[in-house]
């Protein structure tokens, strides 16, 4: 069976041309002020929930995010973690009261495994010409 990973994140670059994930999306809004008082609390909450019921990769693995080490690498989630999905849609609705676009993305090979845990797995993705699958023919 090939595994599906699921990645939220921003449907436009930031100033340093990333794409931020849902989470970060969801706390930049908290850092700006932008969020009412009823939206600031629920976040609030559901983020000390969520660092109850799962693992911080950097927490395991402090170099799991290392842009030296493991450059560009991003947090997946794996799709039968249907609990962790329905989390990630409260996020994203919250996103949308506030109109800040994001967008979803599949893949079955995210790159290179940096870090993998019940729920997730952080990976590196590839990188022309480094990991281009095919020969030059030369």
């Amino acid at each position: 069976m090939v595994q599906e990973f699921i990645r939220f994140r921003s449907a436009v670059p930031n100033r340093r041309g990333r794409y931020p994930g849902v989470f970060a999306l969801a706390n930049g809004l908290v850092e700006y002020h932008m969020l009412s008082d009823k939206d600031s609390a629920w976040l609030r909450e559901t983020n000390a929930q969520a660092d109850i019921a799962y693992t911080d990769p950097s927490a395991v693995q402090p170099d799991c995010y290392s842009r030296d080490l493991n450059p560009g690498a991003r947090s997946w989630f794996k799709r039968e973690q249907r609990q962790l999905l329905a989390l990630s849609m409260q996020y994203l609705r919250l996103l949308d009261r506030y109109g800040i676009p994001w967008t979803e993305l599949r893949t079955t090979s995210p790159g290179r495994i940096v870090y993998e845990d019940e729920f997730q797995v952080v990976a590196v993705p590839a990188a022309y010409p480094t990991h281009w699958p095919f020969s030059t023919g030369q």
